[in-house]
C-alpha cells in the first residue's frame, strides 16, 4: 500500500511539473515575442505622435501596458527551461517577502531532460521557500548554478528556523503526509544520472548542493 501511494505521488507530481513547465515556457515564449515586436510598437507610436494622434498613441500604450501587466522579467541562465522554472519559483518567493539572489550559467542542452531539471530545481526551491517561512529573522535564498567540467553544480543557501533533524539520509518536513517526498524525488533523479546531492541544516540556515553529469 505504501509503495502504491508513493508511485501515485510520483505520477501526480510528474504530471504537475510537466504542466507547470509548459505554462512557464509559454510565458517565456510570450516575452520573447514582446521583445521581437518592440521595434514595431515604437514605429507605430512614433507614427501616431508625428501625425498628432496623441489620444490614439495613449490608447495604444494603455493596451500594451495591460498586456504586459502579468508578465515579469525572466532570468537568463542560458537554459530556457531553467529560466522558466527558476523565474516562476522566484516570483513565488518574492511574493512571500523572501529576498532571492541567483548566479547561474547553464548550457541549454543537458543530459537531464527539461522535466527532470524542473522537478529537481522546483523541489529544492519549494523546500527552501518552506524553510524561509519558518525563519524568524531575515528571509533569503541564494542560488549558484554552473558547470564544473562536464558536471552541473548547484548550491543554495536559504534562511530557516531551528535546526532540522535528519530522517535517514534526508531531513524531516513540517508538512503533513509524505515527509520529504519532493527531496526524495530530486535525489532519485540525480542518482539515476550518476550524480549526488547533499543537505545541511543549522539554526537559521539550510544548504543544498548537487553535482550531476550534464553534457557528453
Amino acid at each position: 500500500m505504501k509503495k502504491k501511494t508513493y508511485l501515485r505521488l510520483i505520477e501526480y507530481q510528474t504530471e504537475q511539473s510537466r504542466q507547470h513547465l509548459g505554462e512557464v515556457q509559454s510565458i517565456y515564449r510570450e516575452m520573447r515575442g514582446y521583445k521581437h515586436d518592440f521595434h514595431h510598437h515604437l514605429q507605430t507610436l512614433k507614427g501616431q505622435l508625428e501625425a498628432g494622434k496623441t489620444e490614439r498613441a495613449l490608447a495604444y500604450l494603455e493596451e500594451l501596458d495591460n498586456q504586459l501587466l502579468n508578465v515579469d522579467t525572466l532570468l537568463k541562465t542560458g537554459n530556457i527551461s531553467l529560466d522558466a522554472i527558476l523565474s516562476a519559483k522566484i516570483a513565488q518567493a518574492k511574493a512571500a517577502q523572501i529576498a532571492v539572489t541567483v548566479k547561474a550559467n547553464v548550457p541549454d542542452r543537458l543530459l537531464l531532460s527539461d522535466l527532470e531539471l524542473s522537478i529537481i530545481t522546483g523541489n529544492l526551491l519549494d523546500n527552501a521557500i518552506e524553510a524561509c517561512l519558518e525563519a524568524s529573522g531575515e528571509r533569503f535564498i541564494r542560488i549558484f548554478m554552473g558547470m564544473k567540467g562536464k558536471m552541473l553544480y548547484f548550491s543554495m543557501l536559504n534562511s530557516s528556523g531551528a535546526k532540522v533533524r535528519k530522517a535517514g539520509s534526508l531531513f524531516s518536513s513540517r508538512k503533513k503526509g509524505f515527509h520529504g517526498f519532493g527531496l526524495r524525488r530530486a535525489e532519485a533523479i540525480l542518482e539515476e544520472h550518476g550524480g549526488w546531492c547533499k543537505y545541511n541544516s543549522e539554526d537559521g540556515a539550510f544548504t543544498s548542493e548537487f553535482l550531476v553529469p550534464a553534457v557528453k
